[in-house]
């Protein structure tokens, strides 16, 4: 996969949620820099087990609405 993907980072709670709304990929950390590595780690695993058409699909549906504003 070439190309660009959101990352939203919002803190929640005692940590931090990362999600991807592009591919519907979420994950999580105790820190932003821990959410976003976790993040791209589980984006990388989707990448090597979904099959083409799932990846396709995920990224042919339009994205929801979204800040670029990261909140703290």
């Amino acid at each position: 996969m070439t190309g660009h993907l959101t990352a939203i980072i919002e803190r929640e709670d005692d940590g931090y949620v990362a999600l991807c709304p592009e591919v519907d990929v979420a994950s999580q950390g105790e820190s932003m820099a821990e959410a976003r590595e976790n993040l791209a780690e589980a984006l990388q695993l989707f990448v090597e087990t979904a099959s083409v058409s799932e990846i396709a699909d995920r990224l042919s549906t339009e994205a929801p609405a979204h800040s670029d504003t990261f909140r703290e």
